[in-house]
């Protein structure tokens, strides 16, 4: 498996570039590296699954990343949440209740 580690590495697949990546095309790269010797057929198999799940690993954190830098940004400038206007209905609501 170090083989594998060393190959995905050697092909500069992590990073942003990974992100990119389709099933398709890290397929096609799966198939070239096994056409040319480089690995077996059973490796390429793995190498498709360790590819697509560290793609996925990396859009969760970048999606986590952006939703954070939202909300601090929403939190810094001010702006009202749906959360601030249902705290305020139900203010509003209570007090009605009062009124009557």
């Amino acid at each position: 498996m170090s083989e594998m580690s060393d190959i995905l590495r050697k092909m500069g697949l992590f990073g942003v570039g990974l992100i990119s990546l389709t099933k398709d095309k890290v397929e096609e790269l799966s198939q070239e590296m096994v056409k040319k010797g480089e690995i077996s057929q059973e490796e390429g198999k793995k190498f498709v699954q360790e590819v697509l799940s560290e793609k996925e690993q990396q859009l969760k954190h970048l999606e986590k990343q952006v939703n954070d830098k939202v909300k601090d940004f929403i939190n810094k400038s001010g702006v009202v949440t749906r959360k601030d206007i249902q705290a305020l209905e139900k203010k509003i609501d209570e007090l009605e209740k009062k009124l009557q």
